[in-house]
């Protein structure tokens, strides 16, 4: 197939392309500057200068493609506090690539996990966004990939887990690695005994080809390999490696010492792809969050969380 990627040059891009690219796929990436540029065509494919405010672009480019696998969203806006403006250019986008691509084509866009279901239930892909979350927050934009199943497109949503690792993330462990560093503690609220899933970055990249390749119209699917991961073993793991104590930091402290992901250690989302498997026949292979920790290349010189 011919696919056009958004977010070609970010995290998740950087092996959602090279796996399309790997299995035969003739791959586009959007991309926004000379940097970008750059490295979409380092993975092997073909580029198309332009951002997601871009729609005519958007539209163009999907015009061309059979597929295309949707990642960018604008962070830089969501974390300055404009996150509604944010949900809504990213409605735009979906709505200007599904018009562009042909009846029959695919499209996976990607969400993500935290904020579904009931509190202290494992998250299905069944459950939709508990009312007042973050994720109810972001359903305008699975509401339209959805519907697009109605319009003759096979589109399906790909939920990611919080933490997607692997060497090179910038995220949500290296932020914790970093602010382990900054304290001489690595720290957890509560009891430390939230719990969170992950995937390994090249196992959602899979999953991603999945999605474009057989996934059924209007699917939701999870990326998520490890299921339930306690916030206190995260820390208990990255202590180990810094040689610092992992200990709970009291409620009132915790917005001084994580920042913004304060709010997000917090919250226990334990969650499944048992439906995802079944449907797409994705299976994850790489290390887990805890393993890929103990790799080590989180405390190499010079990684630094982008939100530390």
């Amino acid at each position: 197939m011919r696919v056009l990627v958004t977010g070609a040059s970010g995290w998740i891009g950087s092996a959602v392309v090279p796996e399309l690219v790997g299995a035969g796929h003739v791959v586009t990436g959007l991309a926004r500057s000379d940097a970008a540029a750059a490295a979409v065509e380092a993975r092997g494919a073909g580029v198309v200068r332009g951002s997601v405010e871009d729609l005519d672009v958007l539209r163009e480019a999907a015009g061309a493609a059979d597929a295309v696998v949707h990642l960018a969203f604008r962070h830089d806006i969501a974390f300055a506090g404009r996150f509604a403006e944010a949900v809504a250019s990213d409605v735009a986008a979906i709505e200007a690539l599904a018009s562009g691509l042909p009846s029959g084509g695919a499209i996976a866009v990607a969400a993500g996990m935290l904020g579904h279901g009931q509190p202290g239930v494992p998250i299905t892909e069944r459950d939709g966004a508990t009312p007042g979350g973050v994720g109810e927050a972001r359903r305008p934009p699975t509401d339209a990939t959805l519907a697009l199943a109605g319009r003759g497109l096979r589109s399906s949503v790909v939920r990611l887990s919080p933490t997607v690792h692997g060497e090179g993330d910038g995220g949500f462990l290296a932020t914790l690695v970093e602010l382990a560093r900054k304290h001489g503690v690595s720290g957890y609220p509560g009891d430390g005994s939230a719990r969170w899933t992950a995937v390994h970055v090249r196992d959602a990249a899979r999953l991603f080809r999945r999605a474009i390749e057989v996934a059924p119209a209007g699917s939701v699917l999870h990326a998520v390999a490890d299921e339930a991961v306690a916030v206190r073993e995260i820390a208990e793991v990255i202590g180990r490696h810094l040689d610092v104590p992992a200990r709970s930091v009291p409620a009132d402290q915790v917005d001084e010492h994580f920042g913004f992901l304060g709010m997000f250690l917090g919250l226990d989302g334990a969650g499944s792809s048992a439906i995802t498997r079944e449907l797409t026949g994705w299976a994850p292979r790489e290390p887990g969050l805890l393993a890929d920790l103990d790799q080590g290349h989180y405390f190499a010189p010079g990684v630094g969380g982008k939100w530390g």
